[in-house]
């Protein structure tokens, strides 16, 4: 009798164990909330008002024209929302212009998820005028994908933007990991189906059954990016 051969199983590659890391960028990637805490108060100022507390943190994740609404209604104008928006636009450009800080372990974890050759998106609410000066802090094929808010006709936390991505790196959104700050972008990976990393900034975040809550990127690896697909499992119906 030939004595049995036990076959090792093979080991999947981290690229073929994870689909794809789709990344927000205000408040995730970059502390640039701050900033539009300025451009913001700015307007208001501008509008004859001040913007309240509870207003700001619901325009967190959100797109430019929802926020000009809801900032008009905020401060009781009947403004142009178009001038206030291109306002809005214009000065966040400048101070993006000046040099955007990053959030702590985003520039590390970036750079892992590229050397690991997993497939990257950055999926923002905000417009492309505005990523584009964004994307100069970025070196040159960071990300294979980029979707703007101004580019799908659902923003967040409608689950388009994040769908969006996932099959434009050709991958299913329940195999990749959604790397978020705000609830609206929160609702929206979850959606869409993907597992996500919450990295609360302005707004607290409550833990979920398809999410997991952790303070910042530092020490993140994509080892344990690729596990949270399967233990999280997904959300989308």
């Amino acid at each position: 009798m030939q004595p049995q051969t036990f076959v090792q199983p093979r080991q999947q590659s981290i690229s073929q164990r994870l689909a794809g890391v789709l990344f927000d960028m205000d408040g995730t990637l970059f502390d640039s909330e701050k900033l539009w805490d300025i451009s913001l108060d700015e307007l208001a100022a501008n509008l004859g008002g001040t913007l309240s507390e509870a207003t700001r943190k619901s325009l967190v994740g959100s797109n430019l024209y929802e926020s000009i609404a809801l900032v008009h209604a905020d401060l009781g104008v009947d403004a142009d929302p178009v001038h206030s928006g291109e306002w809005l636009l214009k000065r966040t450009k400048e101070l993006f212009a000046q040099g955007l800080p990053w959030k702590p372990g985003a520039q590390e974890l970036l750079a892992a998820v590229r050397a690991a050759d997993v497939p990257r998106a950055l999926v923002t609410s905000t417009h492309r005028d505005l990523t584009d000066v964004a994307l100069r802090n970025f070196a040159p094929g960071t990300f294979d994908v980029v979707i703007c808010g101004d580019e799908v006709t659902h923003t967040k936390p409608h689950p388009e933007s994040y769908l969006t991505a996932a099959t434009r790196i050709g991958a299913a959104a329940p195999d990749c990991v959604a790397i978020e700050d705000s609830p609206r972008g929160i609702t929206s990976a979850e959606a869409a189906g993907c597992a996500v990393v919450a990295v609360p900034s302005e707004v607290p975040i409550e833990p979920g059954p398809h999410r997991v809550v952790i303070p910042s990127l530092v020490g993140i690896t994509v080892d344990w990016l690729a596990a949270l697909p399967g233990t999280l499992g997904s959300s989308a119906h």
